[in-house]
């Protein structure tokens, strides 16, 4: 059996192998943690690895991947969005596998016109199949300053946090037949790139390419995560440490506060309520509650 190493901060992880080593990552260095994949040139790493930017042109966008694969842990990165008229852009940070029957948990911010608000796109893919959107007005302006985004991947949920404050809770629903990430290792990805078909209002509001170079930041990334380091490697924890959200199986009471307040004031579009879009019926994880 392999063990961990490092140590996290207010929390420590165990990790069960069975082939090989997995470890947990910690830290936040661009050059050592991350790739920049396509756009020649248009992403940048800079500030001594603390700072990278990724930009959009009418030629290309750009975007970068995680050196390490991760099996279930807490992901948090603060960005600053395309500031201005971004409409028709599309910011995405998510985490994914690969191949037809990939997982994938996904933050997307979409851009809009100057003044209006971006929207905040979140979707979770299992086995290949996604359709399970939820969308989010910020209670902020994305672009004036930094803001972390955090994904929270456990076994048991998945929960999406902005600066700390629950937006979304997707709950392993295995027990009636609806797939759950837990088997496929994950990268992180980002990219920045233009969707104006579909990004803003539909696609009636276009990129305005006058505007271009759109460039996005990135700072401060850490992973509290088991790193998956070959073929048959899980991770488990045993003996953990209290770090809220994180640690325990539940929101505490104060977390599931702040969710219904984000649920009531800011979610504008939420596929278990799309009836038309759904007119056999709601997708089985929306009918129950755990």
């Amino acid at each position: 059996m392999g063990s961990c190493s490092g140590v996290i901060s207010m929390a420590f992880m165990a990790c069960l192998v069975m082939n090989s080593l997995v470890f947990v990552a910690y830290g936040g260095d661009f050059y050592q943690d991350f790739d920049l994949t396509w756009g020649d040139r248009r992403g940048k790493i800079f500030n001594g690895g603390k700072l990278l930017s990724l930009s959009l042109d009418s030629v290309s966008g750009s975007g970068f991947q995680s050196k390490k694969e991760y099996l279930f842990g807490r992901i948090d990165m603060q960005l600053k969005l395309v500031a201005g008229n971004s409409a028709g852009t599309v910011t995405a940070y998510y985490l994914s596998s690969q191949g037809p029957t990939h997982d994938e948990i996904d933050f997307e911010f979409l851009g809009n016109l100057s003044g209006d608000p971006y929207i905040l796109h979140t979707n979770v893919f299992t086995q290949g199949k996604g359709n399970r959107e939820q969308q989010f007005y910020l209670w902020f302006d994305p672009t004036r300053n930094f803001h972390t985004y955090s994904i929270i991947w456990k076994p048991q949920h998945i929960i999406f946090l902005v600066d700390n404050i629950p937006i979304r809770v997707f709950k392993n629903a295995e027990a009636i037949g609806v797939p759950f990430p837990k088997s496929q290792p994950m990268r992180i990805y980002s990219s920045l790139w233009s969707a104006d078909d579909w990004a803003t209002r539909g696609g009636l509001v276009k990129t305005d390419w006058t505007k271009a170079p759109f460039t996005a930041y990135y700072r401060n990334f850490n992973a509290n995560a088991c790193v998956w380091s070959g073929t048959g490697s899980s991770c488990a924890k045993t003996n953990s440490v209290s770090d809220g959200a994180w640690e325990t199986n539940e929101l505490d009471a104060p977390g599931r506060r702040r969710l219904r307040w984000v649920q009531k004031y800011f979610m504008i579009y939420n596929y278990c309520t799309d009836l038309k879009r759904f007119p056999q019926g709601i997708p089985a994880e929306c009918k129950h509650r755990f």
